[in-house]
């Protein structure tokens, strides 16, 4: 049996990334890894009251939040929940090997919708050791 990873971020269009990629890898018979990397900023030592292992937290929380709201639409897959302390592009990548798919979404954080894809998902195309879908949200049309 195979596996599609999926890039999670806690945005909705990660989350809808992941809806898409766990309905992927049940119709092929594949499980999912949901995999979330985070970065420790070198800012840490200028607040040392937020500690590596905070981050971490605040990273497995989102990431199981955003796993079970995916659930809730495509149970009954099988999803492995992983976090990488590495940037989100590399970790990605890095998890991509031996995957039949890598799925993430178009944006995430970045703020710039202008932007028709993300850095992370640039990194993912560029360098995963598997086919990548850069999942857009879907958007109702306007109905006047």
């Amino acid at each position: 049996m195979g596996f599609v990873i999926v890039g999670v971020d806690g945005s909705s269009s990660s989350v809808d990334a992941l809806v898409w990629g766990m309905q992927f890898a049940q119709s092929a018979g594949h499980s999912v890894v949901a995999v979330t990397g985070y970065d420790v900023p070198w800012t840490i030592f200028l607040a040392p009251t937020y500690e590596d292992n905070d981050y971490a937290r605040d990273a497995s929380e989102m990431l199981r939040a955003s796993v079970a709201r995916a659930r809730e639409q495509v149970p009954g897959v099988e999803v492995e929940e992983r976090l990488v302390q590495e940037r989100p592009g590399l970790a990605l990548t890095m998890a991509s090997h031996g995957a039949e798919l890598l799925v993430v979404g178009a944006h995430g954080h970045s703020g710039m919708p202008d932007v028709h894809i993300g850095s992370v998902a640039n990194a993912c195309v560029n360098h995963a050791h598997c086919p990548v879908v850069v999942h857009r949200e879907s958007h109702a049309p306007d109905v006047d």
